[in-house]
This record gives structure tokens, C-alpha cells and sequence, in this order.
């Protein structure tokens, strides 16, 4: 016997019995956690626990357990690496299939579909990549060190717009965009720089493996394919492909996102239709004081509906906003709680500062962005073949280049992979990533409070 279910409605919506009482606590939670500047907040918070965690009396335990190897397969096919390999070699390519996600959506519809607005934020990422990457070479010319030139190239998207969106009452709205649209381009860049400078040797065989499995994802976008598990499936296959290939097998995730379709099924007017048609049918069956559990029409209506509401957003609409809180929220913390643990001997900090990797890599971010994307900027907006967004100043643009000096994931990453094997370099570089980071926040942050003054005050007059 099947007791029956007493739904209990006000106002026409269910509360399960607890529901009322947790949502006091969950609520606000959920409010702070959709803010852009709690990610960098976050990352912030994982990184001190990691500078706790390598300077304090759990150092030893800290390292052993990022460096224990993991093993994932059956039977004779295994890949064995450690926990550190693991994070940033797989789950760092969902960091990179969120990167790819925006670089897609920004360059169709975004701030980088138009030229005339793009071509502002292109130019500063390219002055803001080229600048640093020349400053570091000019005091790392050769050695095992010149091989670091591309780690102060890249910002940190989440710290970046998390320190600008705490301004955001005090500088215009174009101006966090601009530095959105910057970002993009920046981790671009950085990608292509993996791609082509910091890949290991090259095994012909798996690559080729690789280019069909990117070939049979485009295929997908042609068929029409709009299902993401054969998507996933596919790329997941292509990560190890390029595994075994010598190329970053992050790349995944970027090829990946290019082949997510960026059209819906539906035009607007359609689904508009459609739903209304639905609704006419969902209103006809509709029984009052009855569960729509009993009335097999309504639920089938449901379900058509839903499956409308998926064909009316674009697939990658719909991935960017299902990965991008897991990714901001787990993936980036996660990588930062394993990279970030730096061991500080504060009685050598003068000779850290004054070794030409810290140098090179701290005075790259710091003063190859600020003169990079500020120069670049000041030149095209003399020929006139740009335009600044709008109620923006270069002053403000200068604000905003001093907080692109904030490299501290992408940065860190690259460092990863330049100086591979050589743990006393890595540590260099990781150091001058921290003090360049922290340096150029405040930095920026106090240049754009300032000169935010001046525009509340016209703007309550």
C-alpha cells in the first residue's frame, strides 16, 4: 500500500519542511558566492594556506602529499602520475575549456566582435605580452633562466576583474570590460605561447591521433550535434592523445571549447511560439488540487518545454555558465593550494630579490605591463585608429595595465612548465610572481581609488 502524498502550497510554490530554515543560511552564501570578486578572494585565501602550509611545521606532510602518485585506468592501460601532475595536467584542462568557452563567446558577440571596440584591448594584450616577455629576456638574455621569458606575459582573469570589481562604484562599467576583453586575448596568447614554446618532444603518432579526434569534434558541430557527452567523450580521448603526444594536454580544453556549437536550434521568435503553444496545452490538462505527478500530459509538457528552453541557448551559452563556478570556485583554488606553497627563507630574501629570475619575472609584470598595454594604448589612441570605451581616461587605462601585472595562475603555470626540473629557478620565479602580484594589486588598486574621486563627484552633482 502506497501512503498518499499531502503537498502542502502557498502562493503556489512547495516548501519542503526544512526548506524555509535553511534558506536562511544558504541565501546569502549563494549571493556571495555569484559576486566576480569572490573567486579572487578565494584563490587569495588558498594561497596564504599554501605559504602556511610550506613554512610551518606540516611543510614535509604538505609536500609529500602533492607529490604522491595517483593512478587512474583498468587493466593493463593505466596513467600513473602524482596528485601535482594531476591537477595541473587534467584538471587544469577544464580551466582552459572555461578560457576557451569566453575566447569563443567574446571574439562572436562579445567586445571583440566589433573591431572598432576591439582593437583598444587587442592591442594593449599584445604590448601588454610583448613588453614583459622583452624586459624579462633583457635580464635573462641566455641560460637556463632566458627559458622563463614567458612567465610574466599572463593575467590572472580572476584576480584582475576581482580587484576591479571591488572599484566598481568608482570607475564605468566600459572599463571592467575593457579589461575583460583584455584578459581573453592575454590567456590567448598565453595559450599559443604553451602551444608553440613550452611543448616537450613531439610523438607524431598520438598528435596525429589528436588532429582526427579534433576533426571528429568539428564534425560534431557540423552534424548538429548539440548533446554534450559525445562532445566530452571525444575531448576527454583527445586530452590523452596529446598526453602521450609531448603537447600540453591542457590544450584539450581549448580545442574542445572551439568545437562547442555558439548557435541555438531555436531563433527567439520560435521559442516564443512554441512556448505559448505549450503553455495553451499545459493550461487545457491542467486539473486544479491534483499532483502533476498523476497527470502523465502536463509532465510530458514540462519535459518538451525543457527541452525547448536547451534549444533556444547555444550549447557553449550553456557550458560556460555550468563550468564557469566550478572552475572559479574548485579547479583554481584547488591548483593554487599545489602551486602556491612557496618556502620562504626570509634571511636569503635579499639575495632572492636581487637574482635575475625574481627580477626579471617581478619587474616584467610590473613594469613591462604597466608600459606595455599603457604605451600601446597612448599610440593608438594618437593615430586614431582606436577609440577609449566609453567615460574612460588613459589615466584609467593606466590603473587598469598596473592590475594586469597580477599573472599569479596563468604565470605560475608557465613557470611549471619553463623550469621543469629546476626547483631552485621554479621557486625564483613562483617568489617574483608572489611579491609582482601583490605589488601591482595594490598598485592598481590605489591608482584607480584615486582617481575614481573626481568621477563620483561629477557624477552626485
Amino acid at each position: 500500500m502506497v501512503k498518499k502524498i499531502n503537498f502542502k502550497f502557498k502562493s503556489g510554490v512547495y516548501h519542503a519542511p526544512w526548506e524555509q530554515s535553511f534558506k536562511k543560511i544558504f541565501t546569502p552564501f549563494e549571493e556571495f558566492i555569484h559576486r566576480q570578486t569572490t573567486s579572487g578572494i578565494l584563490l587569495m585565501c588558498m594561497a596564504v594556506i599554501a605559504l602556511l602550509l610550506a613554512n610551518g611545521p606540516l611543510a614535509e606532510a604538505y609536500e609529500h602529499f602533492i607529490h604522491t602518485y595517483a593512478t587512474v585506468g583498468f587493466g593493463q592501460w593505466q596513467i600513473k602520475m602524482t596528485l601535482h601532475h594531476w591537477i595541473n595536467d587534467a584538471l587544469m584542462a577544464l580551466f582552459f575549456f572555461v578560457v576557451g568557452l569566453e575566447l569563443k563567446r567574446e571574439f562572436l558577440v562579445g567586445e571583440l566582435a566589433s573591431p572598432r571596440n576591439a582593437v583598444l584591448p587587442i592591442g594593449a594584450a599584445i604590448g601588454g605580452m610583448v613588453v614583459p616577455a622583452l624586459v624579462y629576456f633583457a635580464i635573462n638574455p641566455s641560460g637556463e633562466p632566458a627559458i622563463g621569458w614567458g612567465i610574466p606575459m599572463a593575467t590572472d582573469i580572476a584576480f584582475a576583474i576581482g580587484a576591479v570589481a571591488l572599484l566598481a562604484s568608482r570607475v564605468p562599467k566600459a572599463l571592467i570590460t575593457f579589461l575583460v576583453a583584455l584578459a581573453i586575448v592575454d590567456d590567448l596568447g598565453a595559450v599559443m605561447v604553451i602551444a608553440l614554446f613550452y611543448t616537450d618532444t613531439i610523438a607524431l603518432v598520438p598528435l596525429g591521433a589528436a588532429f582526427a579526434l579534433f576533426g571528429v569534434l568539428i564534425a560534431f558541430n557540423m552534424a548538429g550535434v548539440r548533446k554534450t557527452i559525445p562532445y566530452f567523450i571525444i575531448a576527454v580521448l583527445l586530452w590523452y592523445a596529446l598526453l602521450l603526444s609531448g603537447v600540453h594536454a591542457t590544450l584539450a580544453g581549448v580545442l574542445g571549447a572551439m568545437s562547442v556549437p555558439a548557435i541555438p536550434k531555436y531563433k527567439p521568435q520560435l521559442f516564443s511560439d512554441y512556448v505559448r503553444d505549450l503553455m495553451k496545452r499545459f493550461d487545457e490538462n491542467h486539473e486544479p488540487g491534483k499532483s502533476i505527478l498523476t497527470n502523465d500530459e502536463l509532465r510530458a509538457v514540462v519535459q518538451t518545454l525543457e527541452n525547448g528552453v536547451h534549444s533556444v541557448q547555444a550549447p557553449l551559452q550553456r557550458l560556460e555558465h555550468a563550468w564557469h563556478i566550478p572552475v572559479a570556485y574548485l579547479v583554481i583554488p584547488i591548483f593554487a593550494l599545489a602551486n602556491a606553497g612557496i618556502p620562504m627563507e626570509f634571511g636569503a630574501l635579499g639575495q632572492t630579490f636581487s637574482h635575475p629570475v625574481f627580477l626579471g619575472v617581478f619587474c616584467g609584470l610590473v613594469l613591462g605591463k604597466f608600459i606595455g598595454i599603457t604605451g600601446v594604448c597612448f599610440v593608438l589612441l594618437k593615430m586614431g585608429v582606436a577609440i577609449l570605451p566609453k567615460d574612460t581616461s588613459l589615466g584609467q587605462i593606466a590603473g587598469v595595465s598596473l592590475l594586469a601585472g597580477i599573472g599569479f595562475t596563468m604565470s605560475i603555470f608557465v613557470a611549471q612548465l619553463g623550469f621543469k626540473g629546476n626547483e631552485e629557478l621554479l621557486l625564483l620565479a613562483k617568489t617574483g610572481i608572489l611579491f609582482a602580484s601583490l605589488f601591482a594589486g595594490l598598485a592598481g588598486f590605489i591608482w584607480l581609488y584615486v582617481l575614481g574621486k573626481p568621477q563620483a563627484a561629477q557624477a552626485s552633482s
